[in-house]
């Protein structure tokens, strides 16, 4: 009887032992065929030109064509839906966590399942800002904040993407202030707007106001993500100048099929941030308004769960409930 347990055993093991060398011998094979990264947003965006950045980099260790694909509109459903429709281990989704951690506030019922965006890697973080007119004479957000107690109702704002706008919402509702919200199609008219004083206050990636703010137009007053941006250092953060509710970081990530190994997730990640350390590539995502933060499938996740828990605090703000 003993015997035939050890015979057994030694199946068992032998077994647990093969399927392994099936799934690393699988993943250093990975990937067998072009690889293809949908993005939900338009080409030009920083997420999309360090997506073509890594793309061409990634190609050249893969040995396979990485292809971009840009799927904008629609809240970020369309390149979402083309992505889950796909359920292929070779077509991943690449882009802000913004395009999709808020859709449980925004929309009553969702064309997906969440737990389909499985976190590869943490990519980059985009810059976002917090920008006024130079003629109103605002110079920090101390100054913002306490102008728009003087002025209830006075001053307007406006945000770029969904999430954003609700954080900024909740942020209001949380510090008791009053302000008018403006709503635009375009973060161009939004900007042109801002900078001739006809909208007070901008939440959007540093890169739509740059420009603006160099010439002398525009004053940006604080960056909403979690750490100063290297592109900006002498600009504080939200949470450094008392406004901690409005802190979102412009996460930046990949994502790919439930299924797919953790081998090839892991190996994906090291080659991501292998790339990102070459000091060519870093300058020129920086160059386009953002940090250069790669790290592994937890870490990104983990950054997304952060990033919901600021979600979760504006929706209770705000007395609105998650879709189930």
């Amino acid at each position: 009887m003993k015997r035939i347990t050890h015979v057994l055993r030694a199946v068992t093991l032998g077994a647990f032992a093969l399927g392994a060398l099936i799934t690393s011998a699988q993943s250093q094979s990975w990937p067998t065929r072009p690889v293809k990264l949908i993005l939900p947003l338009g080409a030009g965006s920083g997420a999309d030109i360090g997506a073509r950045l890594f793309a061409e980099k990634l190609s050249a260790k893969w040995g396979q064509p990485v292809v971009v694909e840009n799927r904008p509109g629609g809240d970020g459903f369309i390149a979402i839906g083309a992505f889950t429709g796909a359920k292929d281990d070779h077509v991943f989704l690449w882009g802000p966590a913004a395009a999709f951690t808020a859709h449980p506030y925004l929309h009553q019922k969702l064309p997906y399942d969440p737990n389909d965006l499985s976190p590869v890697a943490r990519v980059t973080t985009t810059i976002v800002s917090m920008s006024v007119p130079a003629m109103l004479n605002i110079n920090s957000m101390k100054d913002l904040i306490a102008r728009a107690k003087a002025e209830p109702g006075q001053l307007t704002w406006a945000t770029v993407t969904g999430a954003t706008d609700f954080v900024f919402a909740g942020w209001l509702k949380m510090d008791g202030l009053d302000m008018l919200k403006v709503p635009y199609r375009d973060p161009v008219t939004a900007l042109n707007d801002l900078s001739e004083n006809r909208i007070q206050v901008f939440n959007s990636a540093y890169a739509i106001v740059r420009a603006q703010a160099e010439a002398g137009r525009v004053k940006v007053l604080a960056v909403t993500n979690r750490e100063r941006a290297e592109a900006i250092p002498n600009i504080p953060t939200v949470a450094e100048v008392g406004a901690p509710g409005l802190l979102f970081d412009g996460l930046v990530g990949m994502y790919g099929t439930r299924d797919l190994p953790n081998d090839v997730r892991a190996r994906i990640a090291a080659d991501i941030k292998e790339i990102a350390a070459d000091p060519a590539i870093r300058t020129r995502i920086i160059a386009t308004g953002q940090g250069v933060t790669p790290g592994t499938s937890a870490e990104l996740a983990a950054a997304i769960a952060e990033q919901r828990k600021g979600l979760e605090a504006a929706a209770k703000a705000l007395g609105v409930k998650a879709a189930q």
